[in-house]
């Protein structure tokens, strides 16, 4: 895929707006600054940051045939170490695979813990969860010299989430329609605004953009004119 440049008021709000643009990772893409933002006095001769987010390719070596079959073993393995690190007890298992819920392409490995009282592995807005996940993603692709997508999920909290979301767009989308007045959702990370982006995409009388930086940016649905 080829880059793409992206502007912000910061470089770091750019950056974030790129990668909810591609549905990628900050480890999945090379970034350059290509200009740093400018705040200027009293918004006067302001300037926006622009960086450029290149998808890196994923690494040569296993097949994805074989990458995945290894990745899945490998993956199970790390994540049971890391919640008996945790001090956390739960049965990890296979599950379907949820590339739509995090936007992900090709051959999925899809994980689920099972078990009691695992609210502390999803934590505040699923944190702790996309946190796990990220750390399980970078130990198994070095040990593998593959990248490999890795989906994690906590008795099955993902797609319950992305239900709940979607229903709650439509209802959100239909207020606002109603009310020919813009709503704006509570800070959500960056594959739950993707969920509410996709759910409204094709909907006739709103739209929807991503507003804010870092923790607090948010989804605002707006009547289009």
């Amino acid at each position: 895929m080829e880059s793409l440049e992206v502007c912000g008021k910061t470089a770091e709000e750019a950056i974030s707006r790129g990668l909810e643009q591609l549905g990628l990772s900050r480890d999945a893409v090379e970034v350059t600054v290509v200009k740093e933002g400018r705040s200027g006095l009293f918004g006067l001769g302001a300037e926006d940051a622009i960086v450029r987010i290149k998808p890196l390719p994923p690494p040569q070596g296993l097949s994805k045939e074989d990458s995945g079959l290894n990745a899945e073993a490998i993956a199970k393995e790390v994540l049971q170490e890391l919640m008996d690190l945790f001090d956390v007890e739960g049965e990890v298992e296979s599950a379907m695979q949820q590339a739509a819920a995090d936007n992900e392409e090709g051959p999925v490995v899809s994980l689920d813990i099972r078990g009691e009282d695992l609210g502390i592995l999803i934590g505040r807005r699923g944190q702790t969860l996309s946190a796990l996940q990220y750390v399980v993603r970078l130990i198994v692709s070095r040990k593998i010299d593959n990248w490999v997508p890795i989906v994690i999920d906590v008795e099955g909290y993902k797609q319950r989430r992305a239900k709940a979301l979607q229903s709650f767009a439509i209802e959100m989308a239909d207020r606002v329609k109603a009310r020919r007045a813009p709503f704006t959702l509570e800070p959500m990370p960056p594959h739950e605004r993707r969920i509410i982006h996709m759910a409204l995409a094709n909907n006739n009388y709103v739209t929807t953009e991503s507003i804010g930086q870092g923790e607090e940016r948010k989804v605002v649905i707006r009547p289009k004119k």
